[in-house]
């Protein structure tokens, strides 16, 4: 593990500021950012896509003026891109920073991203996985995903509970490791982190009562609308990006697909965006929540506190 002090003598860890949608965090990592005089790193599987910006919940481009953002913007729609990518190109930047000087204080919701950094996964490139992967990917064009679901759920229940049917890549992928090496994609992944993480990373939660979040959840939903979100979507959906790709399954803007084809009316696409956040933020709280004692919890109810805890956490 690299000892980042030698970068920054006053700090002994990088903060990593998690949680569920809609719960705060971008506004804790900015201030710390401030404090700091950090730079952000995204850790949200969504916000790397151009364009994308109010379905996602970018940082305003006042925020992101003055506070240099990274990871963000990176590719185009439908651009395939996977943890792996994600991975690499986050420590290429934690370097970079800590070259200069700079605190990275990474910030966002995908708990396969932070896992990723947190437990040092290695994702080396295993050939035959890849031929595997290449020969899946033919059924699931040919067949749909049920299939290579229930085979996951049989040969590896415990990936297919972690991993929604939904997404199909991660669905793949777990299938094509058990198949290709007989180890189920567990036991590979903690393999993968023999090693352990690269750099000293602090993480840190912002939970907060259920009903809260949900009403948080409603309200920024609304505001996403009322500032344009029917139009960003129908403008990724008339852009020609392959729809199976990732983009297409953010929440914010599949739910537009019915009412684009006439099958559903706005108030019903509404509905159904609100209702998948929440979910999506239970399935986050639950991820993250799985993560024990390495999880630092925060009540998202007082930022000044918030940040104090963050600060002394992190300082030699």
């Amino acid at each position: 593990m690299i000892d980042i002090s030698t970068y920054l003598p006053q700090y002994k860890y990088i903060p990593v500021i998690t949680g569920p949608t809609a719960s705060g965090k971008s506004s804790l990592a900015l201030e710390i950012c401030r404090r700091t005089g950090g730079e952000l790193i995204s850790a949200d599987s969504m916000q790397i896509y151009k364009g994308l910006d109010i379905g996602t919940a970018k940082d305003t481009p006042e925020e992101r003026a003055e506070i240099k953002h990274h990871l963000t913007d990176i590719v185009e729609p439908g651009t395939y891109f996977n943890v792996s990518d994600y991975v690499s190109m986050c420590y290429e930047t934690i370097e970079v920073l800590l070259s200069k000087g700079i605190l990275p204080v990474i910030c966002g919701g995908t708990g396969q991203y932070i896992s990723a950094l947190y437990y040092g996964y290695d994702y080396g490139r295993d050939a035959s996985a890849d031929e595997e992967t290449a020969r899946l990917e033919a059924e699931f064009e040919r067949d749909g995903i049920e299939g290579i679901y229930a085979r996951l759920s049989e040969k590896d229940p415990e990936a297919a509970a972690k991993i929604h049917p939904n997404n199909t890549r991660r669905v793949i992928r777990a299938l094509a490791v058990i198949e290709s090496t007989g180890k189920t994609f567990t036991e590979k992944n903690n393999e993968s982190t023999s090693e352990g993480p690269r750099y000293p990373f602090k993480l840190f939660m912002l939970d907060m009562d259920r009903q809260v979040l949900y009403d948080r959840i409603n309200k920024r939903v609304d505001i996403m609308v009322d500032e344009g979100l029917e139009q960003e979507a129908r403008a990724l959906y008339d852009s020609g990006a392959d729809r199976k790709s990732t983009c297409f399954q953010a929440i914010g803007y599949k739910e537009f697909k019915d009412y684009f084809e006439g099958a559903s009316d706005m108030d019903e696409a509404v509905y159904s965006i609100k209702l998948r956040s929440r979910h999506y933020a239970k399935r986050q709280l639950t991820w993250f929540r799985a993560m024990g004692d390495d999880i630092n919890r925060l009540e998202a109810s007082d930022m000044e506190k918030e940040v104090q805890a963050v600060l002394s956490s992190i300082r030699q």
